[in-house]
């Protein structure tokens, strides 16, 4: 194995450096993706990259979107060789120190996808927990499987080499529905899946880009797309 950590991030400049911090004990490499951040947060990761070799940038000029960053670390890890990224948010809601393990859960099966679990406190709003568990229903339905505990955690370690085999096979959405459609995907793929449960925190004034109505339209129509594609299957066997 070869990991290093990858973190999007949009005008997350108040948190990132904490989030940072907190990784600089693993010896990781990091790629931090800015997705179009406006000026106080380019200047934050500018001063971030002269702090610590180990930290490189990718920037999008125009925000692209969650899932675009994530494609973006992903083949660029890729491309240098590296074999797992170990992803995690900018905003502070992961807790780093779990980083280990989820290599370690890796480690013991490379081919993996490792899944964050999440534990929440009460700072969690309710109906984002409601959200969570529709979206845990359907990936079980989808996948035919009950090997996936939660879709949408955005703290997870990724094997690259299925994953960009993925990407180049198929058109995915570019923001908050990448996260769910691609675990639906690897584990169509044959792809084993290992869930590690972690503490997930909702920072008091935290910023959250996720938009109830867009954001949620957008996981239920790629829902119906990765339905339709096994019907599809389905049909052709």
């Amino acid at each position: 194995m070869k990991p290093c950590v990858a973190i999007p991030i949009f005008d997350h400049g108040a948190t990132i450096a904490s989030v940072v911090e907190a990784l600089a004990p693993l010896g990781l490499p990091c790629l931090i993706v800015d997705d179009g951040s406006s000026r106080p947060t380019q200047e934050r990761l500018a001063e971030l990259t002269r702090q610590h070799v180990w930290v490189r940038m990718e920037r999008h000029e125009h925000n692209r979107g969650r899932g675009a960053a994530l494609r973006t670390a992903y083949r660029r890890a890729h491309s240098e060789g590296f074999s797992h990224v170990v992803q995690l948010d900018a905003d502070g809601q992961h807790d780093a120190r779990d980083v280990p393990r989820f290599l370690e859960a890796a480690q013991r099966d490379p081919r993996a996808l490792v899944l964050g679990e999440p534990i929440f406190d009460r700072s969690a709003p309710a109906i984002r927990l409601y959200g969570r568990e529709l979206s845990k229903a359907i990936v079980r339905l989808q996948t035919l499987s009950g090997a996936v505990h939660d879709p949408l955690c955005g703290f997870r370690c990724i094997p690259l080499r299925p994953t960009v085999a993925l990407l180049d096979a198929t058109r995915f959405g570019s923001r908050m529905e990448f996260d769910p459609e691609l675990v639906v995907r690897l584990v169509r793929a044959g792809v084993p899946v290992v869930n590690v449960p972690t503490a997930v925190d909702y920072p008091l004034g935290g910023i959250s880009h996720f938009r109830m109505v867009e954001d949620n339209v957008r996981i239920a129509w790629a829902y119906t797309r990765l339905a339709a594609d096994l019907v599809l299957r389905g049909a052709r066997s």
